[in-house]
């Protein structure tokens, strides 16, 4: 046998097989190229992508990966449920903006147009409302800015105006009055905007739709838009509703065209409207198919499925000397809850130093559950809801910033954030937590939020979608 030499290897030696191929990889301690699409022949990048906690992964693609293929990665990685809300950010750190990633966009390509002193991130999150207007139109486009052309019904049906938005041939006009930054000064003029198939306009004299008094804005074909996540902080806007329109390979702020509405309502209806016009029916399809994949695939489907001894459980009464079947959905739903109770207590009881058992604080029960946040801030708080879409029932928890002894339910209604004091009581040496002033209590935080994803109670609308900082 001859001696080996200095640098010889596994890999030098084709003899000699290799047991741990994956282990030579570059990129061995980042996600698996198992799970991308084959691309031999096409070119390659590394990207890096981050989570709330700002945890990242970093991992090779091939050059036209879309924005969904990269979701679809981080579910399988993970282990999450795809309920088609998880999305791709783009933040611009440094100016406070960001945008959700179209599915369907080439992420290679969003990254070609970043500016070194920008500090720009990918981020993976949930974004609820991403689709939201195909689903409820109505609270997206409100009558008063919304007008048809002369030839078209005035009494359109909410689904016509999709099909208007979506048609080649047709497109309604958004109008409304919107803050526009002064190009190179710092001062915001209230002007009145038109959104119509050529660009966005402005009327230089009052509400006058006349061509001679309409003046272009932007058009979106070589731009993204993004909103803004500090409200009035960098920017100097008047209100907190900003949004603009950010050039392809622009040279930094200065040649970002700003604006800002003077509510919710107003920005979204803006910016839905303007994401239609510019991708029209792409968007359509990406909400009708979710996945496919790029090689045109069948969309993997890793939602859990229930076993069929699941499906066969029926809900059972115990109590008396005969079992029975509960056939009373009501009753049903009563005597899980309280199982549910029962068991939680069981898990709570712990064994002192004598061997004998003693209740846990359900202080500190809510602490592992991924819709509490432990110490954040209102506009935090506020931050987290919005970037996760303000669609009905999004909602987190988190500890009272005025009373350290409180809690508070911050959640998402009307395209509004509500913010609710969860309150602690004692009665009987038990403490009790309660949303109402002490007509509905709760022995923990869990039990509470529980009650109101089943039970609108005295909220204005259930709890559906929680704000989690995950892991990757």
């Amino acid at each position: 046998n001859r001696r080996k030499k200095k640098g010889d290897s596994i890999l030098e030696n084709p003899s000699i097989p290799n047991p741990f191929p994956e282990l030579c990889s570059p990129f061995a301690s980042v996600l698996s190229a198992s799970l991308l699409p084959k691309a031999t022949s096409r070119k390659k990048q590394v990207i890096k992508v981050y989570s709330e906690d700002d945890t990242s992964r970093a991992f090779e693609v091939p050059s036209d990966i879309t924005a969904r293929d990269v979701c679809q990665l981080l579910i399988l990685k993970n282990h999450y449920v795809d309920d088609h809300s998880w999305t791709l950010f783009e933040q611009l750190n440094h100016t406070g903006l960001g945008r959700a990633i179209e599915d369907h966009e080439l992420v290679v390509e969003v990254q070609s147009n970043w500016v070194m002193e920008e500090e720009t991130k990918l981020y993976f999150r949930k974004n609820y409302a991403k689709y939201e207007f195909f689903k409820n139109p109505l609270s997206f486009f409100p009558d008063h800015m919304i007008s048809f052309p002369s030839e078209t019904n005035a009494a359109l049906s909410h689904s016509g105006i999709l099909q208007m938005f979506l048609s080649s041939s047709t497109y309604p006009e958004i109008h409304g009055y919107l803050h526009a930054k002064e190009q190179g000064k710092k001062s915001w003029k209230k002007l009145y905007f038109l959104l119509r198939r050529s660009g966005l306009y402005f009327s230089t004299k009052g509400t006058s739709k006349e061509p001679r008094h309409l003046q272009f804005f932007c058009e979106f074909s070589n731009s993204d838009m993004y909103m803004s996540l500090t409200g009035k902080k960098i920017s100097g806007a008047p209100t907190n509703y900003g949004f603009c329109f950010k050039p392809n390979k622009s040279g930094g702020t200065r040649d970002l065209k700003q604006l800002c509405a003077d509510d919710e309502q107003s920005r979204t209806c803006w910016m839905t409207a303007i994401r239609l016009l510019k991708y029209g029916m792409q968007l359509y399809q990406n909400y009708m198919q979710p996945y496919q994949g790029r090689s045109g695939c069948s969309p993997l489907n890793i939602t859990p499925m229930r076993s069929i001894s699941e499906n066969s459980l029926v809900a059972m009464d115990f109590s008396g000397h005969r079992s029975r079947i509960i056939e009373n959905p009501t009753e049903a739903l009563s005597v899980a809850v309280e199982e549910g109770l029962a068991w939680r207590r069981r898990g709570c009881l712990r064994l002192n130093s004598h061997g004998s058992p003693i209740a846990m604080s359900n202080m500190a029960i809510h602490r592992s559950q991924s819709w509490f946040h432990h110490k954040i801030s209102r506009e935090e708080a506020q931050r987290l809801i919005l970037q996760h879409g303000l669609v009905d029932g999004v909602f987190l928890v988190r500890d009272s910033q005025s009373n350290p002894k409180t809690f508070v339910l911050s959640l998402s209604h009307g395209l509004k954030i509500k913010h609710f004091q969860i309150v602690p009581l004692e009665d009987d040496g038990k403490l009790f937590y309660t949303l109402d002033d002490g007509h509905t209590r709760f022995t923990d935080l869990i039990q509470l939020v529980e009650f109101y994803q089943l039970n609108k109670g005295v909220l204005p609308c259930k709890l559906k979608h929680y704000c989690a900082r995950i892991a990757l």
